[in-house]
């Protein structure tokens, strides 16, 4: 069995090794820019009924994604909440720059 991964910046290594394609890079940033409009249309409108949408478009872009470009398994199944983090990391150092779409 291997070893698990023990913390976040070495998850995070991993985790961008796992996002080398271009489509899965643009698909992760695509789903979590959803999420953020379906929060903000939430809060404006009140309408809570629409927050089902966010793990609609988290998930379905990101596992598109990996089944699609990268043909991996995602590290939601592993690591959960430090994917879920690290989706949003990729996404600002996306957005900023700091990171490339194609790597």
């Amino acid at each position: 069995m291997a070893e698990r991964i023990k913390t976040f910046d070495e998850f995070y290594q991993f985790y961008l090794k796992e996002h080398t394609q271009l489509g899965t890079r643009i698909f992760h940033f695509i789903g979590t820019l959803l999420i953020f409009f379906v929060l903000f249309y939430v809060i404006k409108s009140g309408k809570e009924r629409f927050l089902w949408y966010i793990p609609i478009f988290g998930y379905g872009f990101a596992w598109f994604s990996h089944a699609v470009f990268e043909k991996n398994r995602p590290a939601t199944f592993k690591y959960p909440l430090w994917s879920l983090a690290s989706d949003f990391k990729m996404f600002f150092q996306l957005l900023i720059g700091k990171i490339k779409f194609k790597a």
